[in-house]
C-alpha cells in the first residue's frame, strides 16, 4: 500500500509523527507537503493528495490541518474522492467499512498523537465491507457525474 500524505502548517507536526508511524508499520508514503510550519494554503495540499489518490498513483491518502475540516472539504471537491474527517476510532473504522473512504483527514489541534495513532492504524487495517454498502457508495460516486 502507498499512502499519499500531506498537511498545512497547522498539521505539520502530526503529519511528521504519522509518517514515522507508517514507516514502523512498513507502509510506504509519499509526502505532498508542507515541509515546515511556515504558513501555506491547505487547499493546495489537499488538492495534491486528492489528485494522487484519484489518479491511482497512491492507494489512500491522509491529510492533516489544525481541525481537519478545511482539508476534508477541499479534498472532497476532487472527483472520485471520499474523504472522511475522523477524530475517534469508531468513525475511522466505519468510514472504511461502510463508506470506502479513500482519504482520512485529522486535526492536529483537536486530537493528540496517541489517539491519532490508533485512528490511523484502524483506518489502514479496515477493509470496505461491500454488500449493501456498495450500492450506497456507487450512488455517492454517481454524484461526481452531476457536477
Amino acid at each position: 500500500m502507498l499512502v499519499a500524505i500531506g498537511s498545512d502548517h497547522g498539521g505539520f507536526c502530526l503529519k511528521e509523527e504519522i509518517k514515522k508511524f507508517l514507516a514502523e508499520k512498513g507502509v510506504a508514503c509519499r509526502d505532498y507537503g508542507t515541509h515546515s510550519t511556515e504558513s501555506v494554503d491547505y487547499p493546495d495540499i489537499s488538492l495534491a493528495v486528492a489528485q494522487a489518490v484519484a489518479a491511482g498513483e497512491c492507494d489512500r491518502g491522509i491529510i492533516v490541518c489544525g481541525t481537519g475540516i478545511g482539508v476534508c472539504i477541499a479534498a472532497n471537491k476532487v472527483k472520485g474522492i471520499r474523504a472522511a474527517l475522523c477524530h475517534d476510532v469508531y468513525s475511522a473504522q466505519m468510514s472504511r467499512e461502510h463508506n470506502d473512504a479513500n482519504i482520512l483527514t485529522l486535526g492536529e489541534r483537536v486530537i493528540g498523537w496517541g489517539l491519532a495513532r490508533m485512528i490511523v492504524d484502524v483506518w489502514l487495517k479496515t477493509e470496505f465491507a461491500g454488500g449493501r454498502h456498495r450500492q450506497r457508495v456507487e450512488k455517492i460516486c454517481a454524484l461526481d457525474k452531476l457536477l
